[in-house]
């Protein structure tokens, strides 16, 4: 396994979630250099530091040692990865305070450390979120792989945050150093709303949500075939997003009893929020966990999923395996998993290798949508 070797800590590190023969490693050439270059910068020791979007802990980690340092990110993963890798490097689990993406910072901070997220609204909202939390002289330093950093990420850090010095390119990654100045107030655009006709509810959708500007195709394609006549089944829809399955699901089965999972605070705060605008009081279990890891065995009757195809800057279809695998623990024998996917993706072959029966329930020139039981 490789070692994040730098100033500040020798670190083993690795990536959530596990996998056997994992290919890719925990840290990259970007952690690298912003660290490198912070070293060679000098900052007191006991800075107050915040990390934002570390995606497996390497920055936080490298630093906890010396600095007083936050962590904020909008994946449950990451928070997971960086209190295993913690423990990992013999810290305690807690030696970082976690602050989800979907709750305040409470700063101020003398330097702020950004790795830019693939999704260009959660680097706007957390960059109009350190308005009032940054202290005089403080540091913004943005790090990204040059072939993952777009040229509004510059513009974003100059609108909200100051003028914006790049650097050059160093085994391929970037550093975008910006100097904080009087600006603002601003105003967040987030959370973004939009109206559906069929079921007739408006949806919320905080910054780093999947389509949140309007309905995805895969699920416009799933909502007509959704199961009905449910009773009082008990119904998980897993990776939820902004809850727009659950919600269509469960208005037309009063009886059946939700759960909405997501690994995305954001969008666990937007389902939940969704649920209550729609369905009022009625019962409801909305978390950000690792997909349904933290699901009893044999506890469900019906899961419902619009399975990811990448994570952070990742492609593939490890994240829809594994969610398949967890449906599968989690239904009871008889149980049954609904899904949309794309047709190319081969979804069907996969999951009659852990099912016992598949069948396809309708299909649109790209999606297909399957029924897997238990």
């Amino acid at each position: 396994m490789p070692v994040l070797e730098t100033p500040f800590a020798q670190l083993h590190l690795i990536r959530q979630p596990e996998q056997q023969n994992e290919p890719l490693q925990a840290f990259d050439a970007a952690d690298e250099y912003v660290l490198n270059h912070l070293a060679e910068q000098g900052l007191p020791a006991n800075s107050r530091v915040l990390v934002l979007n570390d995606s497996f802990g390497a920055l936080a980690i490298s630093l906890v040692a010396s600095m007083k340092v936050t962590s904020s990110t909008d994946s449950f993963l990451a928070t997971q990865a960086l209190e295993k890798n913690l423990v990992r490097n013999h810290h305690a689990f807690d030696a970082v305070t976690i602050v989800p993406a979907s709750q305040p910072l409470a700063g101020p901070f003398d330097c702020v450390l950004v790795r830019v997220p693939k999704t260009l609204a959660l680097l706007e909202e957390q960059l109009i979120r350190l308005q009032g939390q940054l202290a005089p002289g403080a540091r913004v330093i943005a790090a990204a792989m040059v072939k993952h950093l777009p040229r509004a990420a510059g513009d974003l850090l100059e609108r909200y945050i100051g003028p914006v010095q790049a650097s050059l390119a160093v085994k391929k990654a970037r550093l975008l150093i910006a100097t904080p100045e009087a600006k603002g107030p601003f105003t967040s655009p987030y959370p973004s709303r939009y109206v559906m006709d069929e079921p007739a509810i408006e949806l919320l959708n905080h910054a780093n949500v999947f389509c949140r500007e309007g309905l995805d195709i895969g699920t416009r394609a799933f909502l007509p075939h959704l199961p009905k006549n449910l009773g009082s089944a008990r119904v998980a829809d897993l990776g939820c997003g902004n809850g727009v399955l659950a919600i269509a699901s469960a208005l037309n089965n009063p009886d059946a009893q939700y759960t909405l999972v997501d690994e995305s605070f954001m969008a666990v705060q937007s389902a939940r929020e969704n649920w209550q605008a729609a369905l009022g009081v009625r019962d409801v279990i909305v978390r950000a966990d690792d997909g349904l890891a933290g699901q009893a065995p044999d506890s469900l009757d019906v899961v419902l999923c619009n399975p990811p195809f990448h994570q952070q800057q990742v492609v593939g279809d490890f994240l829809a395996w594994r969610m398949f695998q967890q449906a599968r623990e989690a239904l009871v024998v008889g149980g049954a998993l609904y899904i949309v996917g794309n047709r190319h993706l081969g979804y069907h072959s996969k999951l009659a290798k852990l099912f016992r029966g598949v069948e396809q329930v309708a299909a649109t020139p790209k999606f297909v949508i399957l029924k897997a039981r238990k």
